[in-house]
């Protein structure tokens, strides 16, 4: 047998009780539907196509992957075959459904039933519904008589007045009054039953509730299988999850990348990870690299019944990847039924091009960004600058610049003298060049907020959350400032609405509990904490700010383990290091305390180490003078951690000594 495309057929059915529809990519089993790949399921329509003959591996690769492709293609295709067997319960030694014939390819062996079987008409004529499948000479008198019909119909355009008499001649056979009587029937049941199933089938389309319509874009699929192209397949779906965010505010909400990160390579259905995220819509994708050219498959689906609603592939050019995303956007949004407004119509019409140099180096930017650990930082804040060496006006880098320059001072990993004012220059540049920008606002805020313009800092994040109320990371730096102005009920609730958005981010979900650690409420800290922990056992800050809280509730020993599990986790660093020294001297031992202090005084000379950590060491100890010259020193430093002044539990003892009260106004403190 020679190959079958399939050409008009929607669907082809195999084995017992399969059945693969061709229009929406879908493979049923019975009422079933299967969870496929995409890659396998192409397979699967190929070996369909080429059913009992043997089908190469060059031409799958030419099918699946295109021509020139680099890739290890030979353990994708195995792999690929092997998914195939698993989902129809096909053994490779007794195949039922896919031979492998050893050094050629695979062949489909198992029964295909021919369209012809049971649709009961020609499969060259798929408009003409077949009466039934036995009587031919009752389907032969139907087709004449529709035939003579359609003759008749056409002379009485050329002579209206034999529209009467041809009326009565139809009229006068019973075997024809009994066809138009069974045509009529036929047509007025298949109205009928459209009627009922339309009656009857739930409402698809959120357009028809109040509510808002919840879209999670999928970590897209690295088709390249090269790990080190992981921060590009990555960096697209965080990057289409802040364009499709942007769509409409009031009628779409899109999860955050964090909560859809654990769905990388998970083999759940779309129905499952609809109902885990509560969401409406689920998009899917893949992209695959190769020099400077890019193709992304993306594909948009109704998670409750795994529809199919829209899906395309693009082979573009690097330069061209923003007017892909522009186009997936807007196709998102004409399926969903999300209007665009005239700014956001010209904005999608019109993309920039960027340059792949600069795009790829913000990629790795963001990617190193997410992982939120100091090294990772260090690391993210070199691609930002690479990118922007490139490209001197790409905002979403400069905006990228200043926040790892907030992180690595507060890490204290980086002097505020050398950090704060680049996170303070590269959030201003981002705004220059693009006002419009809510990341660039909310960069802007903790940028101010770390040099102590709590003004300044304020206005900004209400005007990063104006432009953008689903900006996860506005709500939580917004919080952390709230906590610092003792406006505790408002930080939790910032902070609880950060965390609504992106459930999954371990740094909001840790900063939670530290609003809690500052309003005095340690239970709800350490349980808060334990989260974070679970979530992730190797983040270091989870670890610290859970130390703090069993530090604040009196749990001394649990405090030190957990603050030594934090530091050794950091790598050591002065700050963590600090934490550990504190707990100690909570716990009565001064003396070991003090001695890391002096060790801290003396690496001070060789790398930043903050003074705010000293003072809390000393504060702890009861050494009120070192405590105050301490302070003093992380004054004069600008530090960061200042900020905490009028909320850190460890200067309780302090607060009525006028010497406290006389840095908390300098520092423009409640």
């Amino acid at each position: 047998m020679t190959s079958q495309p399939f050409g008009l057929q929607q669907s082809i059915r195999f084995g017992e009780d399969f059945e693969l529809d061709l229009r929406l990519r879908r493979l049923r089993r019975g009422s079933h539907v299967l969870k496929l790949e995409r890659i396998p399921l192409e397979i699967l329509v190929l070996l369909l196509e080429h059913r009992d003959e043997i089908l190469t591996r060059d031409q799958i690769v030419s099918r699946v992957w295109g021509q020139g492709v680099f890739l290890d293609t030979d353990n994708s295709i195995r792999g690929a075959i092997r998914k195939l067997r698993q989902i129809l319960k096909d053994d490779a030694e007794s195949p039922r459904f896919i031979q492998t014939i050893t050094g050629q390819g695979y062949r489909f062996i198992a029964p295909v039933i021919d369209p012809k079987e049971t649709s009961g008409v020609d499969a060259s004529d798929q408009n003409v519904p077949a009466v039934t499948s036995s009587d031919r000479d009752f389907v032969s008198e139907l087709d004449r008589w529709l035939h003579t019909r359609r003759l008749r119909l056409a002379d009485q355009d050329q002579n209206p007045h034999a529209q009467h008499a041809s009326q009565a001649e139809a009229v006068r056979s019973p075997r024809a009054r009994f066809l138009v009587g069974a045509v009529a029937l036929l047509a007025l049941a298949c109205v009928t039953l459209l009627a009922v199933w339309a009656w009857r089938r739930p409402s698809s389309n959120p357009m028809n509730s109040t509510r808002k319509i919840v879209l999670a874009v999928l970590p897209f699929d690295n088709l390249s299988r090269d790990p080190d192209q992981e921060f590009f397949s990555d960096g697209l779906t965080e990057e289409m999850i802040v364009q499709v965010g942007k769509l409409s505010r009031e009628r779409l909400t899109v999860i955050a990348r964090s909560s859809v990160a654990k769905y990388k390579g998970s083999t759940l259905s779309a129905r499952e990870i609809g109902k885990e995220l509560n969401a409406d819509y689920l998009v899917q994708g893949s992209v695959r690299r190769w020099s400077d050219r890019v193709r992304i498959t993306v594909q948009l689906i109704e998670s409750r019944d795994q529809t199919n609603i829209w899906s395309e592939s693009y082979d573009r050019e690097l330069k061209d990847v923003l007017a892909v995303q522009d186009s997936v956007v807007r196709s998102i949004a004409s399926e969903i039924h999300v209007t665009l407004t005239e700014e956001q119509q010209k904005r999608l019409a019109a993309p920039r091009q960027i340059r792949p140099e600069a795009y790829e180096a913000y990629l790795k930017g963001r990617y190193y960004w997410n992982k939120r650990t100091g090294e990772s930082m260090k690391k993210a804040e070199q691609y930002f600058a690479q990118a922007i060496d490139i490209d001197p006006t790409y905002a979403a880098a400069y905006s990228g610049l200043a926040d790892c320059n907030s992180g690595l001072t507060w890490h204290g990993l980086k002097s505020p003298a050398e950090a704060l004012p680049k996170a303070y220059a590269a959030a201003r540049k981002a705004l220059e060049i693009n006002p419009g920008s809510a990341e660039a606002h909310a960069s802007l805020g903790l940028a101010m907020s770390h040099r102590w313009d709590w003004t300044g800092a304020e206005a900004e994040f209400k005007r990063a959350l104006e432009l953008d109320p689903q900006y996860a990371n506005a709500h939580h730096w917004y919080g952390d400032y709230l906590s610092i102005r003792s406006r505790h009920a408002e930080a939790l609730a910032e902070a609880k609405h950060a965390l609504e958005l992106d459930p999954l981010n371990l740094m909001i979900s840790t900063w939670v509990g530290l609003r809690y650690y500052m309003a005095r409420d340690y239970t709800h800290a350490i349980d808060q904490n334990r989260n974070s922990v679970e979530l992730d056992p190797n983040f270091p800050a989870a670890h610290l700010l859970l130390g703090e809280d069993y530090r604040g509730a009196g749990l001394h020993s649990e405090a030190v383990n957990e603050l030594k599990k934090a530091a050794s986790l950091s790598g050591d660093s002065p700050l963590y290091t600090a934490q550990v020294a504190v707990a100690l001297a909570v716990e009565g031992r001064s003396g070991k305390a003090l001695r890391i202090a002096h060790e801290l005084e003396t690496l001070s000379r060789k790398r930043y180490v903050s003074p705010y950590g000293l003072a809390q060491i000393y504060a702890a100890s009861d050494k009120k003078d070192d405590t105050f010259k301490w302070l003093q020193a992380a004054y004069q430093d600008h530090s960061v951690w200042m900020g905490y002044l009028a909320v850190d539990p460890i200067f309780d003892r302090y607060r009525s000594d006028e010497r406290f009260k006389d840095l908390l106004e300098r520092v423009g403190l409640p």
